[in-house]
């Protein structure tokens, strides 16, 4: 087995090596020894590392990531969590859309302003309204 150093890593799968070792120190990844001042990695970190970048590109969290990992380290995914990611992203999806279409809409309306637009003024007062209802401004128009 061909243990890899940091670097190597970081070279092979386009992460930083201060990522690596963030990920180390959050429990996703360990390391199986040093060379010199060099953390030593065997293979399966390639396919590790791999998962986490998918992970955290699906949108979840480094805590959600650890937990698709069992004890040896292989993955270990949940299919419930994995629906419920999947259904989550179907909503941001739909959301999405429906700004984008909205965006779309006020760069294309003839009206002289879009405050003069009335689907843009609806859509703000819907938007007002999101808001209120989430309580954090955060959530899309949707």
């Amino acid at each position: 087995m061909k243990l890899l150093d940091i670097s190597e890593v970081a070279q092979q799968t386009g992460i930083a090596a201060s990522a690596i070792r963030h990920y180390e120190e959050k429990g996703l990844i360990a390391s199986v020894g040093r060379r010199g001042l060099k953390r030593l990695f065997g293979p399966e970190i390639l396919d590790q590392l791999a998962l986490i970048t998918l992970g955290r590109t699906a949108g979840f969290s480094l805590e959600e990531v650890k937990g698709m990992f069992g004890p040896d380290g292989r993955p270990a995914l949940s299919r419930q969590v994995l629906f419920d990611k999947a259904d989550d992203l179907d909503r941001q999806i739909e959301r999405l859309s429906h700004l984008r279409d909205l965006i779309h809409h006020v760069a294309e309306c003839p009206a002289p302003s879009h405050m003069e637009c009335p689907k843009f003024r609806r859509m703000l007062r819907i938007s007002g309204r999101l808001r209120n209802e989430s309580g954090s401004g955060r959530k899309a128009i949707g």
